[in-house]
């Protein structure tokens, strides 16, 4: 592998799954910090606060600072005070995302939003689906802070919130913005808060249609991991291809 000055790592299905930890993955995190090469998280999870995330991460043997941690929420809650300036919204979703409302000064309603924000949402209702179909027919905007249709844990898949915005969306039949990956979005906030070149950057993940896709889309170097989403064998098959595959990190040497 050539050198790299920040790696970029995707969370749930590359680190951990579910509760618990990938023993690969946390020593090869642990190998950059002793190298005292930069690690980044970069996370679709719109559920979390940073602070919440960096306790996640210390419960399965990783420290980091809440200025690693890049999640959909952030960019969600920057994209929507950037495009729709003080309008109000209502929000589907948890912690994260409310709290990045809050920090942006965005005004989180119940009535007559102007914009609709679904993340993942764990307590996700039918009154609360209800809500946002009408709101979006009533002219609200529809986004989405990533489009994950399911994500792994040690029971199985269970669904993501592109799928329930995929829900809303057909019954409104409007077509939603999505701001998570593959959206290149959080890794070009890295790089021009860092200043990294493209090819200094790395992108780590185990889900081709997300982490992947994100890095090719980015324009920097991907390495795909077979211990989540999406297996060696379907990436494999894909027109664009990563630049490393591995069953798991301890494949890769610094």
């Amino acid at each position: 592998m050539k050198r790299y000055r920040a790696f970029c790592f995707d969370l749930d299905g590359t680190i951990y799954r579910g509760k618990k930890a990938i023993p690969s993955a946390v020593d090869f995190i642990h190998q950059l910090q002793k190298k005292r090469l930069d690690v980044f998280f970069v996370t679709n999870n719109s559920s979390k606060t940073p602070s919440q995330i960096k306790e996640t991460l210390r419960q399965f043997g990783v420290d980091a600072s809440e200025k690693q941690i890049y999640s959909s929420a952030l960019v969600t809650a920057k994209y929507v005070r950037e495009h729709f300036g003080k309008a109000k919204v209502f929000v589907i979703g948890q912690d994260g995302i409310r709290h990045a409302f809050k920090q942006q000064n965005i005004a989180v309603v119940e009535e007559q939003p102007d914009v609709v924000v679904m993340g993942i949402d764990r307590e996700i209702t039918y009154d609360k689906l209800t809500k946002a179909c009408l709101a979006v027919q009533n002219g609200a905007a529809l986004i989405g802070t990533n489009e994950d249709i399911r994500f792994p844990t040690e029971e199985g898949f269970h669904p993501g919130n592109g799928s329930f915005v995929k829900l809303v969306s057909q019954v409104c039949n409007v077509e939603p913005v999505f701001m998570g990956k593959p959206s290149p979005v959080m890794l070009d906030m890295i790089r021009q808060e860092y200043g990294y070149a493209k090819e200094e950057m790395l992108m780590i993940g185990d889900n081709y249609d997300t982490d992947i896709l994100c890095g090719i889309r980015f324009g920097c170097d991907t390495v795909h991991v077979n211990t989540g989403v999406v297996r060696t064998e379907t990436v494999k098959e894909k027109e664009l291809q990563p630049t490393y595959v591995v069953d798991d990190l301890s494949g890769l040497e610094i």
